[in-house]
């Protein structure tokens, strides 16, 4: 099988609403009693996320 990558974007507000959402499940996992190995790899993706940089055209036009 494929190793296929999703691209997700995201606002500030909606990544921190997302780390949230998973540490929160995260937690749950571990009093649950649970392994929570997957869930932390997944939040640390979230975290470390390269952010997309808008693109300047409008300045490249005007000179």
């Amino acid at each position: 099988m494929r190793d296929e990558k999703r691209v997700v974007t995201l606002n500030d507000f909606e990544q921190r609403l997302m780390v949230r959402g998973l540490t929160d499940f995260r937690n749950d996992t571990l009093r649950d009693g649970k392994p929570t190995q997957d869930v932390d790899d997944l939040i640390l993706k979230v975290i470390d996320a390269p952010t997309k940089r808008a693109k300047r055209r409008a300045d490249r036009a005007a000179r």
